[in-house]
């Protein structure tokens, strides 16, 4: 009963008309004929009875609802497969990663062409008028414009220096030789104040290679491609190198600048390099001052490029003038008398409102000299005299720190270090005794008469070819471009004519060097010891001549000592 009473609440069908459907179209039937009914189940055999008659109230049921993909599935293995649904997804996945590729390769290569167009107007704006030496200068000046500005010194050099920056001389490269503070910088400055910086740049060199690289690059306003950001487009960036060889690149891009400017300006440009003797005397300082020269003779044949620089050390000359052909040499040396009276009278005059007298500015020559670097901490002094005597005095104390020498009484470990200060001292020794040989050591047109030697002579006089280089790094001796070797300055040869004329400076001079002998014959001298000749050993020698024939043998042995106390 409970099974009829479940049954009789479903909806009554006609049995045959759901067997005569076939199964792939029962969702297809309406839902709709289904009706409800209340009349009770016919017999089995009557329910079973196909033959029965179907009345419109005896509806199949609606089936439960088929997913959309199973159907679908279910259609697709019923239907053929065919190629063109699959070719068209291949083609469009193709064309879509095709233009993918394509659209991010033409951003690539514009961008590319973008860059290289940029650092090519960066470069050139780095030559427009203004540059950033001449703002550190004009900061230095208490922000004083540099082309109004009146110099208390005005040097002879000016006027060529001036015609060089300007580009009025063309076809050369220029080296500026002279100690150190003679006013090579300054002169370069002022050149450059007076055009403005229009088509200049200057930079100041660097022992190391990597930090002269950053100095040409903030010069030419030049990155190196380190400010590419081409990776994201997967362009490969210039490779890693070293310093010269990124160099080389900011050259390469500067010519192309050049070119323009030839074709458009008519002059040009200027390439400053200060400090050149600070390039370190080795291997790479070498090949960046050869990779420099190199491309200074290539720029001044082609009217490119006039490359000047600028050293207080002789060695900088010798090593350019190997392969130097458009080389032209600006000794820069120390005022003469005149001028430098005049110019310590006349900043007196403007600055401090008085005239001082001439014998005191006499005596100011007398004792450092025409250098401008003295002249102007003289000038600007209170004591103009004892600034004077305070010079002296720091050059005195600088050659004896760095030259003194130890005497006989000196320990054999610092016989390396003894052997550069007795070369030096004997050099301060000639040049003093050349001093006294000479007719003449004060003109009153010139002023002072320095004396010195030949560099060769030089050499022959320390027993040293080494030597002469790094005393004139340490600013003891100078070597001008004629390969002369005198002091360095005015106030250095003071020192040099006091220390040898101390009493027993001769002597003190000879001890250290008979001391820096004996140490030098004692590493030289073995030592044999033959233990066998004691208790009646011998030892029988035999000479031989060159051929090896025997000429004759002698016997050695001991001989015992008569006295226990006999040497």
């Amino acid at each position: 009963m409970s099974l009829v009473r479940s049954f009789t609440s479903f909806q009554t069908i006609t049995w045959r008309r759901f067997l005569s459907v076939p199964l792939n179209q029962l969702h297809s039937l309406p839902r709709t004929s289904i009706i409800p009914t209340t009349t009770t189940i016919p017999p089995a055999h009557k329910r079973f009875n196909y033959n029965l008659p179907v009345t419109p109230n005896d509806q199949l049921p609606a089936p439960p609802e088929e997913p959309e993909g199973s159907r679908r599935r279910r259609d697709d293995r019923d239907e053929p497969f065919r190629w063109g649904p699959t070719l068209f997804k291949m083609f469009e996945a193709a064309a879509t990663t095709f233009a993918s590729v394509a659209i991010l390769g033409a951003v690539g290569y514009g961008y590319t062409i973008y860059y290289k167009r940029l650092v090519l107007s960066k470069i050139e704006h780095a030559f427009e008028p203004g540059d950033p030496v001449l703002d550190l200068a004009a900061v230095a000046k208490h922000g004083k414009d540099l082309t109004e500005t009146d110099h208390w010194v005005l040097r002879e050099e000016q006027e060529m220096i001036d015609a060089i920056v300007a580009g009025r001389v063309k076809g050369q490269y220029h080296l500026l030789v002279g100690e150190k503070g003679t006013g090579k910088s300054s002169m370069l400055i002022d050149a450059m104040a007076k055009i403005d910086g229009e088509g200049c740049a200057m930079l100041e060199a660097h022992a190391d290679p990597e930090i002269f690289r950053i100095r040409l690059g903030k010069a030419l306003d030049f990155e190196f491609h380190e400010d590419n950001i081409g990776a994201l487009f997967s362009i490969r960036g210039p490779r890693d190198a070293n310093a010269i060889l990124d160099v080389e690149r900011a050259f390469n891009k500067l010519e192309k600048i050049m070119l323009q400017r030839r074709n458009r300006v008519g002059r040009p440009l200027i390439i400053i390099i200060g400090s050149t003797h600070l390039l370190r005397d080795d291997e790479p300082g070498r090949d960046l001052l050869e990779l420099l020269q190199q491309r200074a003779e290539a720029w001044a044949a082609g009217n490119l490029a006039t490359v000047i620089f600028n050293s207080d050390d002789y060695w900088v000359y010798e090593r350019l003038k190997q392969y130097a052909t458009r080389m032209n040499i600006i000794p820069i040396l120390d005022l003469s008398k005149p001028r430098a009276v005049q110019a310590l009278r006349t900043y007196r005059a403007k600055y401090y409102s008085e005239i001082p007298d001439s014998k005191v500015l006499e005596q100011v020559y007398d004792m450092v000299g025409g250098r401008l670097s003295y002249l102007g901490r003289v000038a600007k002094s209170t004591d103009m005299l004892k600034t004077c005597q305070d010079i002296c005095q720091t050059e005195k104390t600088w050659l004896l720190n760095k030259c003194w020498i130890l005497g006989a009484e000196m320990d054999d470990d610092v016989m390396d270090q003894q052997k550069y200060a007795s070369a030096a001292m004997v050099l301060a020794k000639a040049l003093v005794d050349k001093e006294k040989s000479m007719s003449s050591t004060y003109d009153p047109v010139k002023g002072h008469i320095l004396p010195q030697i030949p560099l060769h002579e030089a050499r022959q006089v320390m027993t040293r070819a080494d030597f002469i280089q790094s005393y004139d790094s340490i600013n003891v001796f100078t070597i001008d471009s004629h390969a002369m070797v005198r002091a360095d300055s005015v106030p250095m040869m003071n020192a040099m004519r006091d220390i040898c004329g101390q009493e027993g400076f001769e002597d003190h001079l000879e001890a250290t060097l008979k001391r820096i002998g004996d140490i030098e014959s004692l590493g030289r001298t073995r030592e044999l010891t033959i233990k066998d000749l004691w208790e009646g050993g011998r030892y029988k020698v035999a000479m031989r001549d060159g051929k090896g024939v025997e000429r004759g043998s002698f016997l050695v042995e001991t001989v015992p000592r008569e006295e226990a106390g006999e040497e």
